[in-house]
């Protein structure tokens, strides 16, 4: 029988929240202050809650951590170690990129140029791809096939790091596409084969391209209406699963019972669980994990569904094969992340979670003021680093000294060092594979860098496909980074850096040179005097 939150117990989430919230003294000894006031934070609210100040028998608080130790896990001042495996080139256009992309105008443009019939022109388009292949392009995307993708995938993995392989499909309307792209990531598995061991991280697989997304948004909704009026409700097709919902997920997508699956979408939704029954099978051949990404809230029940349905099936032992993802601005991010592993721990089953902040902040706001609601979505900022970083640190507890993985997806400094510093202290150690930081391919790579130099695993996130099919990736990429990138000049500043470090050492070794090439011949001068 399916399982669901029903016959979770809410003493386990308040339990959950204690441990979040609060720092025993037992725990003063081994976490660091500043991550103690990070674990302090509500993780599924929008307010910040702290832990009331010790008594005077515990002893007085903590000092402030210094500037040194707040640091320890990155070294930005070395920038000869941190870009140490990027080549001069690299280094140049990556720069160039990161800088144009930094200027809103420009982005805007590019976006609306790219939307508008100027591509309906050929002449016009074939400019436009190529100006796009020549620098975005380049930048965020790993090549245009598995080839060049595996390619891509060697060159990290040279300079010590991972590559998490993502075939850029967009949402599937019918059976015969979704067949296409279910071949299409069976043959991003396979090319795992021929790249060294371990350089691929993960298989990135979207439940969108091999389900028809009309179909996923009735999965969704009768799975909604179960969830709420589980007495009157009757799914003959459910599989067993793990918990989806929270009591304070979002549930005004279905605002009447939907009617049942008729008999030719229950077909499809049997054909669906086939294709990713096949891409699983063949990823435990490869011997690669897949994770699945996530969507917006009307259709992400339906892909929770997919992912736990497959979890089941798939995950034994200590590590899992299947990783769901958790986007952290949801504001009942936290209470299903902590139902989902209780659940899986009961059924003995070793779960895996991608934590990212989340990509549909603005249409999921809209959405809910359209029909009167409140947002899903945290009201502010703080709140979504504080559930991101109280996530992050309960699954760190979880996978510490039992099964399951973490995925922790972020461009977010202060989050890396939390977690990596709470990763030391809880001895996860790089060879355990219990933990890997990723970002996308082209951002954040002094924090990339500086991870890897720490000793942790690092992956970069690699979409890969023909650049006309890739662009509605760029797209969104542009509109959710747009404001990260113009207002984060961390890597920018470091770049420059590092290129003006490397024209002082050339101009100064060709000037040694010089002098080493003038002395004999001055030398020789004396001698005839």
């Amino acid at each position: 029988m399916a399982m669901t939150t029903n016959g979770l117990s809410s003493k386990v989430f308040r339990s959950f929240l204690r441990r979040v919230n609060s720092a025993s003294p037992s725990n003063a000894t081994t976490t660091t202050p500043r991550f103690r006031l990070a674990q302090r934070t509500t993780i599924n609210t929008t307010t910040v809650t702290t832990a009331p100040p010790p008594s005077s028998a515990a002893g007085p608080p903590p000092p402030p951590p210094s500037a040194a130790d707040q640091d320890s896990i990155f070294d930005f001042e070395d920038t000869k170690g941190l870009f140490a495996s990027v080549t001069t080139g690299k280094l140049l256009r990556s720069a160039a990129n990161l800088n144009l992309a930094a200027v809103e105008p420009v982005v805007d443009l590019g976006m609306w140029v790219m939307r508008s019939k100027v591509m309906e022109v050929g002449v016009l388009r074939d400019v436009v791809l190529g100006t796009i292949k020549h620098t975005s392009y380049e930048h965020f995307v790993a090549g245009p096939d598995t080839v060049e993708a595996g390619r891509t995938v060697k060159r990290l993995w040279e300079s010590g790091l991972r590559g998490m392989l993502d075939y850029g499909l967009e949402h599937a309307v019918d059976n015969e596409s979704c067949d296409k792209n279910a071949k299409e990531f069976m043959e991003t598995v396979e090319s795992t084969q021929v790249l060294p061991p371990s350089s691929v991280s993960f298989v990135v697989v979207k439940i969108t391209a091999i389900c028809p997304v009309s179909l996923l948004r009735r999965v969704s909704d009768l799975l909604r209406w179960e969830y709420q009026n589980p007495s009157s409700t009757n799914l003959p097709w459910k599989l067993k699963t793990l918990p989806i919902f929270s009591n304070s997920s979002p549930f005004y997508h279905t605002l009447v019972k939907p009617p049942p699956l008729t008999s030719q979408e229950q077909s499809d939704l049997e054909l669906a669980h086939q294709r990713l029954v096949n891409i699983c099978d063949k990823s435990i051949e490869c011997n690669v994990p897949v994770v699945i990404d996530a969507e917006d809230t009307s259709i992400q029940p339906g892909i929770d569904y997919f992912t736990y349905s497959a979890a089941v099936m798939y995950n034994r032992g200590e590590k899992a094969q299947v990783f769901g993802t958790i986007q952290a601005y949801l504001k009942d991010a936290g209470e299903r992340l902590v139902a989902t592993k209780r659940a899986a721990d009961k059924m003995g089953l070793p779960v895996g979670f991608k934590l990212v902040r989340g990509a549909y902040m603005w249409s999921e706001s809209q959405l809910a003021n359209s029909v009167g609601v409140e947002s899903p979505i945290h009201d502010g900022i703080g709140a979504t680093h504080d559930c991101y970083n109280g996530c992050a640190s309960f699954m760190l507890d979880e996978v510490a000294n039992g099964p399951g993985g973490l995925i922790l997806a972020t461009h977010n400094l202060d989050s890396a060092k939390l977690a990596a510093q709470k990763a030391r202290e809880l001895g996860i150690e790089k060879d355990s594979q219990k933990l890997e930081f990723a970002s996308l391919y082209g951002m954040s790579e002094a924090m990339t860098f500086g991870l890897r130099n720490a000793g942790f695993g690092v992956s970069k996130y690699l979409p890969f496909g023909p650049v006309d099919q890739i662009m509605p990736y760029l797209l969104r990429r542009a509109e959710e980074n747009k404001g990260l990138l113009s207002s984060s000049n961390l890597d920018r500043q470091l770049m420059m850096k590092e290129l003006k470090r490397r024209m002082k050492a050339y101009v100064g070794q060709g000037l040694k040179d010089t002098e080493n090439r003038l002395k004999p011949e001055a030398g020789s001068i004396v001698k005839l005097n």
